[in-house]
């Protein structure tokens, strides 16, 4: 599945999710166990003891979607220019063997866009 540009879940996939924990929510209010719940979502029962949790202090709203983490950095243009980038390769942005790997990426993104890695306010680029 490819994320959008941002990261995270796509819209769909955010409503989705959404809909598990309050269906989950509803059978918590009837007092049916995590572990039952986990097994007819098809989720860990982790989750379900976290979305109770989550539940328990906040009520259904507490499940409700929070909407993406951030935006993104780089515009759709910019993002297209980055993908061209990457399309050369490694070794076009000087590095010794044909790995692309997370830090690789950021720095291609801080040398082309001058995007910092990180910053004090956090507005640079998330961390691996």
């Amino acid at each position: 599945m490819r994320y959008p540009q941002g990261g995270g879940l796509t819209a769909e996939r955010q409503r989705f999710c959404e809909e598990l924990r309050l269906k989950a929510a509803e059978r918590f209010a009837r007092g049916e166990a995590s572990s039952v719940i986990a097994k007819d979502l098809g989720v860990s029962v982790r989750s379900v003891q976290r979305w109770r949790r989550m539940w328990d202090e906040g009520g259904p709203q507490a499940l409700r979607s929070q909407g993406p983490a951030s935006l993104p950095r780089l515009s759709e243009k910019q993002f297209a220019q980055l993908e061209a980038e990457l399309a050369k390769g490694p070794a076009a942005h000087r590095w010794e063997d044909q790995r692309w790997t997370l830090g690789r990426v950021k720095t291609v993104i801080g040398r082309r866009f001058h995007l910092a890695a990180s910053s004090p306010q956090g507005r640079g680029l998330a961390a691996d």
